[in-house]
């Protein structure tokens, strides 16, 4: 599934990539880039929010928020945190 991650706050850059790892509280959320080699990688999340009806969540890790969008689902997201 291909997401856009993006840090709230100042000067935060969107990072675009396939979600590898679901948000659940206590593990992190990882998004592999393109180029297949990297990926970003959050520290463990506290809470996690989905707005009503629309492919937006609001992430909360143990040192930041971000907003994270779905943009092309190949799977759901609940498929993906149990697959």
């Amino acid at each position: 599934m291909q997401v856009v991650l993006r840090k709230l706050g100042r000067g935060s850059r969107a990072v675009a990539g396939r979600l590898v790892r679901a948000p659940r509280k206590g593990s992190v959320v990882v998004i592999e880039f393109s180029d297949g080699m990297h990926e970003y990688v959050t520290t463990p999340v506290k809470r996690v929010l989905r707005l009503a009806s629309r492919d937006v969540f609001y992430i909360e890790t143990v040192n930041s928020r971000y907003r994270l969008e779905v943009r092309d689902r190949e799977r759901t997201l609940e498929d993906a945190s149990s697959g």
